[in-house]
């Protein structure tokens, strides 16, 4: 047995909305929840949130974040709070923390990983600050302690494009500059998908001098001037334009289609005097990379395509499974790039899952997913990224 319902509500009033919410979705199951996600706006007071969902969830773990806009069976909506609760007889769930995530991002994952050894987990969610710490390092420490071939989803955390502040939930205390994570284990079946819908085209290039998340030379030449030479006369827009143009990261120098497996970096930041671009993940020496194009079509089809790869995936692993509940993690520059045409996003995904599946999830800063042929789970930007769980 695997029940979940999601809810939303647009109340103001923190306190009532998380209520609300709450109520909604425990109402439509059949006895108390196991855990609850929670993923709330930056505008609400978060203490009165979490309190408004304990009100009515009690003691049950609760898991989440703020948001860039919030995701369930309504689709997208803003300035609201989404929540979804979970009961199961054969999933069962571990929640653990860690709130230093700036004095050491690999540090953190190898901490959550070991709170999960032994427990005999085969797929982690995180949820980590969109604006301290450095994802990539989270998910390398993680992998270290749980194996390479543990299947990591989730997303960072944002604050409306505030860049200011972002919160992680943990039961009733809202934390930051922190990772939470739940550990999922028990009889259950799932699938995973990842998508970005931008293309690269051109020359593969080679990152020649970098250091983390900040790339200073592309083939020898300042990685500034080699952007300026590609975006001409929107150069002067970096980086915010640099969302429509992210870098992928190649897996091999061979030519790269529609096909191959690639992760993007979108733009953060430049230093046009030292003519460095920062970037939201790591870009490491060494690294091919090229430029990518996208447009809406693309980018919305893409939403359909990760979909489709999750349930593909999940009904491998069990033939005629069926899908009961659905975590959607897409990223805020796809919000950005879609503008109005972001309910076109998740309907999609609605179209290829069924209309009634429960879901839930939020636009993150960076997103958390298994990628590639040896399914190795990394930290991405600039993607939609699904699990759907069955029986």
């Amino acid at each position: 047995m695997l029940e979940a319902y999601s809810a939303v509500s647009l109340r103001k009033d923190a306190y009532d909305a998380g209520r609300q919410a709450m109520e909604t979705a425990m109402g439509r199951l059949s006895g108390t929840p196991d855990i609850i996600w929670a993923f709330g706006a930056i505008s609400f007071d978060q203490r009165k949130l979490l309190k408004g969902i304990r009100s009515i969830a009690q003691d049950v773990p609760l898991v989440g974040c703020t948001t860039d806009g919030e995701i369930s069976m309504a689709g997208l909506t803003t300035d609201s709070v989404a929540v979804m609760a979970v009961r199961s007889d054969r999933l069962k769930f571990k929640v653990v923390t860690d709130d230093s995530l700036s004095k050491g991002a690999f540090p953190a994952g190898v901490n959550v990983g070991r709170a999960l050894q032994g427990t005999g987990c085969r797929y982690v969610q995180l949820f980590s600050d969109g604006l301290t710490g450095n994802a990539t390092r989270i998910i390398e420490g993680v992998r270290q302690e749980l194996g390479s071939d543990i299947v990591v989803a989730g997303g960072t955390a944002g604050d409306g494009g505030k860049f200011t502040r972002t919160y992680q939930y943990c039961n009733d205390r809202p934390l930051t500059d922190s990772v939470v994570a739940v550990g999922f284990m028990g009889d259950f079946h799932f699938g995973t998908g990842v998508k970005s819908g931008w293309i690269p085209f051109g020359m593969a290039k080679q990152v020649t001098r970098s250091e983390g998340n900040v790339v200073y030379e592309l083939d020898g030449q300042p990685a500034l001037q080699v952007y300026e030479r590609f975006l001409g006369k929107y150069a002067s827009c970096l980086p915010a334009v640099g969302v429509e143009y992210p870098l992928a990261l190649l897996e091999s120098n061979n030519h790269v289609d529609e096909n191959d497996t690639f992760v993007c970096r979108a733009t953060m930041g430049v230093d046009r005097e030292r003519g460095s671009i920062t970037f939201a993940g790591d870009v490491p020496v060494g690294s091919l990379v090229k430029m990518t194009m996208g447009n809406d079509q693309d980018v919305i089809q893409a939403a359909k395509t990760a979909a489709e790869d999750a349930l593909c995936e999940l009904e491998a692993s069990r033939k005629a499974a069926v899908p009961k509940m659905a975590f959607v993690f897409s990223c805020m520059a796809r919000k950005i790039v879609l503008g109005s045409r972001i309910v076109d996003e998740l309907q999609q995904v609605k179209q290829v899952m069924g209309e009634d599946i429960p879901m839930v999830g939020f636009y993150t800063y960076g997103e958390y997913a298994p990628i590639g042929k040896d399914r190795v789970s990394c930290f991405h930007n600039e993607t939609i990224t699904l699990t759907i769980l069955g029986e």
